[in-house]
C-alpha cells in the first residue's frame, strides 16, 4: 500500500523512431530525466542511444534536463532508452494561502510567467466562465481543487482522442482527451481565475497497492501546479493526491515547453515514435 515514508521507483522509458528510408542525419532533444526536488531525489539517471551519436546535456530555461542527441550517419531506426531510479515522498501539507488579491498579483518574479495564456492554453470566454462559476465563493486552494474536479468529471480520458498539437479549447469543446489535454485545460482555467499555473511532465505509477518488485507498463503523465503562496500540485486526470507515485521530469507553461522527445531529420517521411514505459516499485 502507499506509505507516508515514500517509494523508490525504477523507470525505463524506450522511444523508437523508424524511417521509411534512411535518414541522412537527425537532431533530437530528450527530456526524460527526473529532477531532484524537496519531494523526490533522483538517485540515477542515464540515456542510452542505440548507435554512435554526439550528446550534450544541459538544463533548459524552465529547469528541465535536456539531452541533445546528434546522429550524423544514415539510419532507419533510432532507439533511446532512458533509465532512472527515484525516491519519492508524500505530498507536503497545504501552505496557508494568501487572500485572492495577493494570490492574483504575483507582480514580478518566476510566477508571472505562468499567468498568461499560450497557444496551447488559450481558452474562450465561455470556458473561462465555467472556471469562475465553479470557483465562486471559494478560497484559493478550494477553488483550484474544484476546478480540477470539474475538468476530471467533464473531460473524459480517451487515449488517441487527441494529438500533441491539441490545445485546451479543443479538449474543452470535445470533452475528451489524454492527460496532456486535461492538464492544459486545468492550467488554462486556473489562470482565468488569476492563479499562476504550470504544466508538469513526468511519470505516474498507477497502482497504489504495488509491492516492491512489481512492474507495470505505464506512460508519460502530466498534471498541474498552481501558486497560492507556494506551488501546490493537482492531478486532474486521476483526481488523486500528487505524492509517492508521481515523478516530476519538467515544468513549463504547457506541453510545448517540456515534450519528452522531439527531433528533426533529413530524409523521407517517417513513422510516429513508438513509446514503452515501465515503472517498477523497488522499495
Amino acid at each position: 500500500m502507499t506509505t507516508a515514508t515514500g517509494w523508490r521507483l525504477g523507470i525505463r522509458h524506450v522511444t523508437e523512431v523508424a524511417y521509411s528510408s534512411p535518414a541522412r542525419a537527425s537532431f533530437n532533444e530528450v527530456r526524460m530525466a527526473p529532477l531532484t526536488l524537496l519531494t523526490q531525489t533522483a538517485l540515477e539517471s542515464r540515456l542510452e542511444v542505440d548507435r554512435a551519436a554526439h550528446t550534450y546535456t544541459y538544463h533548459d530555461y524552465w529547469g528541465t534536463q535536456v539531452v541533445a542527441v546528434d546522429v550524423a550517419e544514415p539510419h532507419t531506426l533510432l532507439r533511446f532508452t532512458a533509465r532512472a531510479t527515484v525516491e519519492t515522498s508524500a505530498a507536503p501539507p497545504l501552505c496557508d494561502a494568501p487572500d485572492w488579491d495577493a494570490a492574483r498579483g504575483p507582480g514580478a518574479g518566476p510566477q508571472v510567467e505562468y499567468t498568461a495564456p499560450t497557444p496551447l492554453t488559450e481558452i474562450s470566454a465561455d470556458a473561462g466562465a465555467h472556471a469562475v462559476r465553479v470557483a465562486e465563493g471559494l478560497p484559493p486552494h478550494e477553488a483550484a481543487a474544484a476546478v480540477a474536479a470539474w475538468v476530471h468529471r467533464h473531460v473524459a480520458y480517451v487515449p488517441g482522442a487527441t494529438g500533441v498539437g491539441t490545445d485546451a479549447q479543443q479538449a474543452f469543446d470535445q470533452r475528451a482527451g489524454v492527460c496532456q489535454d486535461i492538464a492544459q485545460l486545468t492550467v488554462a482555467m486556473l489562470r482565468t481565475l488569476g492563479l499562476p499555473a504550470r504544466y508538469v511532465s513526468g511519470y505516474f505509477h498507477p497502482s497504489p497497492e504495488a509491492a516492491p518488485g512489481d512492474t507495470v507498463v505505464g506512460q508519460s503523465h502530466a498534471w498541474v501546479e498552481y501558486w497560492a503562496g507556494d506551488w501546490t500540485a493537482l492531478d486532474p486526470t486521476n483526481l488523486t493526491e500528487v505524492g509517492v507515485r508521481h515523478v516530476v521530469v519538467g515544468r513549463g507553461r504547457d506541453y510545448a515547453d517540456v515534450p519528452p522527445f522531439k527531433g528533426v531529420y533529413q530524409g523521407a517521411p517517417g513513422e510516429p515514435p513508438k513509446v514503452t514505459v515501465e515503472l517498477t516499485r523497488l522499495a
